[in-house]
C-alpha cells in the first residue's frame, strides 16, 4: 500500500494513485470522517478515461496512522502539500469536499499554486459555517456545542440519524441504497474519535474569508440546493462571490452527499474542468454564473 511520511511530524499517511502516471492529475481531498473511498464514483471513471487520480486519507482517517495531534488546518494543509512533493505532482486539479475544501484553500494560501492549475470545491463548509465576526450569518455557536455533545455521546447514532439529510434522500432522484448508506456510516466510524473531534473543531472555528482573495487559480464551486450540512447561501454562494475567479454550479435537489446522488453529473463537470487551461487573476474575470 502506498504511504508517505508527513513533513510535519513523520505521521504515516496513506494515499491511492489510480490511472496512468502521465495523465492529467486530479488530487481528491475527502470530507470529515471519510477517506479516499468516498470518491469512487469520480476517481474510477476519471482514471479509466486517462486521468491520474490521487487521493489522501488524512491523519486519523481511512488507512492513515492515528495521531493525537495535528488536527489543525495548517498541519492538514502541510500533509496535503507533502503528498504533492512526495509524488512530484504538477498541473494538479485539486478537488475538495466539505472540510476538505478548507484544507485545499489553506494549502494554496500557505504553499502557493506552483503545482496547482485549478481547484474544485464541492459542497464546501468554506469560508465558514459558525457565527463569528467574519461569518455574521453563521450557525449559533450554542447549537454547535449541543451537537458536539450528541456526537461525543454516540457517534454511531449521530451518523445514522443524519444520514438521510446528508444525502437529501427525500428529494426527487436522490436514490442511494440502504446498503450504501450503511457502508458510508461504517467508513465514517473508521475515523478515530480523536480525529473526528479534531476535524469538528476545525469546522467550529473556520473562517477563511480573508484568505480567499489570494487564490490565483480558476475555481469551480459545486453545491446542492438542499445541503443542510453546509447551506448554499452561507457557503457555496458566498464562497463564489469572494473568490477572484470562480464559477458556481448549483445542483438541484443536491445534498451534502452529492458525490453519490449526483455522481454522474459531478464526474462530468470535473472531467470538463480538468480539460481547462490555467488562467491567472490578471487575465481572468469573475465567472458570470453565481
Amino acid at each position: 500500500m502506498p504511504y508517505f511520511e508527513s513533513p510535519v511530524d513523520g505521521t504515516r499517511l496513506h494515499y491511492v494513485d489510480h490511472g496512468p502516471a502521465d495523465g492529467p492529475v486530479a488530487v481528491f481531498v475527502a470530507s470529515a470522517y471519510l477517506g479516499h473511498e468516498m470518491w469512487e464514483y469520480q476517481m474510477l471513471p476519471l482514471a479509466e478515461a486517462g486521468h491520474r487520480c490521487v487521493a489522501l486519507d488524512r491523519r486519523g482517517h481511512g488507512r492513515s496512522d492515528d495521531t493525537w495531534s495535528g488536527y489543525d488546518l495548517d498541519t492538514l494543509a502541510d500533509d496535503l502539500n507533502g503528498l504533492f512533493d512526495h509524488l512530484d505532482l504538477h498541473g494538479i486539479t485539486l478537488v475538495g469536499h466539505s472540510v476538505g475544501t478548507a484544507e485545499v484553500i489553506r494549502c494554496l494560501t500557505r504553499h502557493g499554486s506552483a503545482r496547482v492549475d485549478r481547484v474544485a470545491l464541492v459542497a464546501g463548509v468554506s469560508p465558514g459555517l459558525v457565527r463569528s465576526p467574519g461569518v455574521p450569518d453563521g450557525v449559533d455557536p450554542a447549537a454547535v456545542r449541543a451537537d458536539e455533545e450528541l456526537f461525543r455521546r454516540d457517534r454511531a447514532a449521530w451518523f445514522t440519524a443524519f444520514a438521510d439529510d446528508f444525502f437529501a434522500v427525500r428529494q426527487p432522484g436522490n436514490d442511494v441504497s440502504p446498503a450504501y448508506v450503511r457502508h458510508m456510516i461504517d467508513r465514517c466510524l473508521v475515523a478515530t474519535a480523536r480525529a473526528a473531534t479534531g476535524i469538528r473543531a476545525v469546522v467550529a472555528t473556520l473562517d477563511l474569508t480573508a484568505e480567499l482573495p489570494a487564490l490565483d487559480v480558476p475555481v469551480l464551486v459545486v453545491h446542492g440546493t438542499h445541503d443542510t450540512s453546509a447551506p448554499l447561501a452561507l457557503t457555496g454562494r458566498r464562497l463564489a462571490r469572494l473568490l477572484p475567479d470562480a464559477t458556481l454550479k448549483v445542483y438541484e435537489n443536491g445534498g451534502h452527499g452529492l458525490f453519490a446522488t449526483h455522481a454522474d453529473l459531478l464526474t462530468a463537470d470535473l472531467r470538463e474542468f480538468l480539460a481547462g487551461g490555467r488562467r491567472t487573476r490578471d487575465t481572468a474575470g469573475a465567472a458570470a454564473a453565481r
